[in-house]
């Protein structure tokens, strides 16, 4: 009887020694990898920029600033879509912290004030097909989902690379968060339906 009691006190008279001695849990030190670094950077910075219509963040190697466009430049979104590499994949999300795949992309594009919709099925109807060899630096590559016998839209990325060169592009995916991949000599060589340019 005696040991079930002291059993049962022994948690509460940690909890209060950590109390009275004073265990902060902020004074951790964080550790971020550079691409962590990096989105903490594009966050503090999104925060601390007034909310305008017009306004976008541009991430260069070493500034930042903003500016106001009507229309983004392809090179601009690859740039930001690639800032954010190293967030966790998450169902449905739609921030650095976490995105599935349509996510991310209507995240990348909201930031320079452009409507995607938050669905790889209609991700694949905006703007007009292109042929694989004219995928271009911010174009839409459309997958089918993992099954790749089902052929409707179920995984979408961002193309980052030139016409003519084999297609790399950032995504979100559920095996690794965002990162970058190729389509051919890969699985979504397979699961590939279509490029879509919508700049």
């Amino acid at each position: 009887m005696k040991k079930n009691v002291m059993l049962m006190l022994a948690p509460v008279v940690l909890l209060i020694l950590l109390l009275l001695f004073g265990y902060n849990i902020t004074n951790t030190t964080n550790k971020y990898t550079a691409e962590q670094a990096t989105i903490v950077k594009v966050i503090e910075t999104k925060a601390a920029t007034p909310a305008t219509e017009d306004k976008w963040i541009r991430m260069d190697k070493t500034t930042r600033s903003a500016g106001n466009f009507a229309k983004a430049e392809p090179y601009a979104i690859v740039e930001y879509a690639q800032s954010l590499i190293g967030s966790p994949y998450l169902y449905a999300g739609i921030t650095p912290a976490g995105f599935d795949c349509s996510g991310f992309v209507t995240h990348v594009f909201d930031n320079y004030n452009m409507d995607i919709p938050h669905s790889s099925d209609m991700q694949a109807n905006e703007g007009v097909p292109v042929s694989k060899a004219e995928a271009a630096p911010g174009d839409l590559v459309i997958f089918t989902g993992t099954d790749e016998n089902d052929r409707t839209p179920g995984h979408v990325g961002i193309v980052i690379s030139e016409p003519g060169d084999t297609i790399s592009f950032v995504h979100s995916s559920s095996n690794g968060g965002v990162k970058i991949s190729k389509v051919q000599g890969t699985r979504y060589d397979v699961r590939f339906l279509q490029v879509r340019r919508v700049l």
